[in-house]
């Protein structure tokens, strides 16, 4: 295998899949990546065994060929070159020599196909859809997946087709976001649950640019997006039967602009306890009372303007959740439905069904 590239024409690949490469390594193949040269092109690999991505370059190729070679290396390597180098690549014995400019590297190689690759995925159907509308369902979710949750299934978020809908729901069973766009054409029922590497890797690779092309199996999800595929084991569990726990409209409503709720919240979450980050909200006619105390007996409290009418209520939530929530909402204005005391808080953007949040209230 013998090729040569431009600098920049090398690293953009390297960067695009470096993301998956882990620093620790239980298996020595896992830190390479997969060079592969042929007939102009060069497609450069790199998996964790959960998460692939595939990235092309045009590259002069001398001498067809495959390798794999430490991802970390190569590409510190490329970023350390001046800008504007040709690097020339070339695989002599078990060796892989990098030369750019006055510049000779030799790197230890081990041998493509103990390198594995998913091939076909086995896809049951397809989806064309903008990167911004994936973006968006994407950014307005991922918060709410769980961290190493002992239920598996809650450690990724669910992508549910439908009728003319896609659907991105995540929960960590304090509260949950739900965003859905409106497709052309009529999709094929279907759920699968990405893990959390894989959303928070697609998240990064998309520039909210162009379309892209969803390809989902039976065991994996595969996205083409800007000369890059991506290719995710998915979570297999049944995703807990969100519908239920959305709480239906409430005539306890309160309405506040967003800014100054997320300030006053802010504000007031400086003296909750930094443990449980609890914070009591005081609804009446009048406004809403924030409240907040810490071990220390230290105390906050803020009064908020709002438009509300129902019962008064006193209610506990983590303050982070509610701030998270009203981060993901679009527009100046938002309204937050409570039955009780003890039943979830429903968050949305009023006169916008699209997007859903709910957080469960805590004991204080």
């Amino acid at each position: 295998m013998k090729f040569t590239a431009a600098r920049e024409a090398l690293l953009k690949p390297l960067q695009a899949v470096i993301g998956v490469v882990e620093r620790r390594q239980t298996m020595p193949i896992l830190s390479n990546i997969l060079l592969i040269a042929r007939d102009g092109q060069l497609s450069v690999t790199a998996t964790d065994l959960e998460v692939e991505l595939v990235a092309q370059a045009d590259v002069d190729t001398e001498s067809g060929g495959e390798i794999t070679v430490s991802g970390r290396k190569l590409l510190d390597i490329c970023r350390a070159l001046p800008e504007g180098t040709d690097i020339n690549i070339s695989v002599s014995g078990e060796k892989l020599a990098v030369k750019g400019g006055r510049s000779r590297f030799n790197l230890a190689t081990l041998p493509a196909t103990e390198f594995p690759v998913v091939d076909d995925i086995k896809a049951g159907q397809s989806i064309n859809v903008s990167q911004a509308t994936l973006g968006r369902l994407i950014e307005k979710t991922h918060f709410s997946m769980a961290q190493q949750d002992v239920r598996y299934y809650l450690n990724g978020m669910l992508l549910e087709t439908g009728g003319g809908y896609l659907r991105a729901v995540a929960t960590d069973g304090h509260r949950l976001a739900l965003c859905q766009a409106e497709l052309d054409g009529k999709l094929d029922e279907q759920q699968v649950i990405v893990p959390r590497k894989g959303v928070l890797e697609l998240q990064r690779l998309m520039t909210g640019d162009g379309d892209l092309n969803i390809e989902l199996g039976a065991n994996h999800i595969r996205i083409q997006l800007d000369g890059i595929r991506f290719t995710s084991k998915l979570i297999d569990g049944r995703f807990p039967e969100y519908e239920r726990v959305i709480p239906k409209e409430s005539s306890n409503e309160l309405k506040a602009d967003r800014g100054s709720f997320r300030g006053a919240l802010q504000r007031t979450a400086i003296l909750s306890n930094e443990k449980y980050r609890g914070i009591r909200l005081v609804i009446r006619d009048s406004g809403v009372v924030l409240q907040a105390h810490n071990p220390e007996q230290e105390e906050a409290e803020e009064e908020l303007e709002v438009e509300y009418s129902g019962e008064d209520i006193e209610i506990g939530f983590n303050v982070n959740y509610l701030l998270d929530a009203l981060g993901a909402v679009e527009g100046e204005d938002v309204t937050l439905s409570v039955q009780d005391s003890n039943s979830s808080c429903l968050i949305r953007q009023p006169g916008n069904d699209d997007a859903t949040f709910v957080v469960m209230p805590m004991r204080l």
